[in-house]
């Protein structure tokens, strides 16, 4: 990608390597007292209690991410936003310039109308909007706070998943960034709504319209990405249907050993997410992602 003569966003707040998070103190500081609380039947109460509202805020916090695995990388540092990637750290400016790409291509087709949303660069866990993030789970988008989450570790996580290039990790943002462009649409308050009424295979159904929308959403900024704004070079899509086809549910299934299991898919088999994304890359059009209405 022609990426380095972009205008850089300054919706960065870089959190890494700035102090201990609040969220790891508090982990710390409950550790310490756990043999106490274990000997009181109080201290099980608030453990449970405890438990219970983490668990609530992780699942219904409505983070969408992209579901990969990690290794266990650094322990989080929490730092303030700085609006602009450090000059000698070339990923974090390759993130500013992918998601000021974004920013032009959706305050272009949502005319003006765009609340433009901030990126997180963090260390392995931070706390959100919607709960604790871990890079475990690969980067988030967390519509309580409109952030997209994102630990440059993934990098390395795409190239083993046999997805490297510029190319395949700004299709990761851009998936990210659609998510937001659905919370700003309403939609991701929608298929929530429906959710909570449904079976938990019909939530998973639902979960991976969302995705496979947002994938095409995806694609739709790749098409002006590389119509408009002349950045992509020989390969680049090649890289992004790789990306894409490297996270499908079914392959991730595959590679941790499970048996592919249909009714516990919440992104969608590699087929459909290339499929959506290649939609939204030769059209686009918002209008042709609509994914619960269709398949492509």
């Amino acid at each position: 990608m022609r990426w380095r003569n972009t205008k850089q966003s300054t919706n960065i707040d870089d959190r890494r390597g700035q102090g201990p998070a609040r969220s790891g103190m508090a982990a710390a500081g409950l550790l310490r007292f756990l043999p106490f609380l274990l000997r009181t039947k109080v201290g099980k109460l608030i453990l449970v209690v405890g438990g219970i509202y983490l668990a609530y805020q992780y699942f219904t916090g409505g983070m969408s991410t992209m579901d990969v695995q990690q290794a266990p990388g650094q322990e989080q540092q929490q730092g303030t936003s700085n609006g602009q990637a450090a000059a000698n750290d070339e990923n974090a400016q390759f993130v500013a310039a992918i998601l000021g790409t974004t920013e032009t291509v959706w305050n272009k087709l949502l005319n003006g109308q765009y609340p433009e949303p901030q990126l997180v660069l963090y260390n392995n866990i931070t706390q959100t909007g919607c709960g604790m993030g871990q890079a475990q789970s690969g980067p988030f988008y967390c519509p309580a706070d409109s952030k997209v989450y994102l630990d440059l570790s993934f990098m390395d996580e795409l190239k083993k998943l046999g997805a490297p290039g510029d190319f395949a990790f700004a299709y990761v943002i851009a998936h990210e960034v659609g998510h937001h462009v659905q919370n700003v649409l309403g939609t991701s308050k929608q298929v929530a709504q429906l959710q909570q009424q449904a079976s938990e295979t019909e939530a998973n159904q639902l979960s991976v319209m969302l995705e496979l929308q947002a994938d095409c959403y995806a694609g739709v900024w790749g098409y002006y990405v590389h119509n408009d704004m002349q950045l992509l070079e020989t390969g680049d899509l090649e890289e992004g249907i790789q990306a894409a086809s490297s996270v499908g549910d079914d392959r991730l299934m595959e590679m941790s050993g499970r048996a592919v299991q249909p009714d516990a898919f919440t992104h969608g088999t590699s087929e459909q997410r290339v499929a959506w994304f290649r939609k939204g890359f030769e059209s686009g059009n918002p209008k042709d992602c609509d994914t619960f209405q269709a398949q492509p």
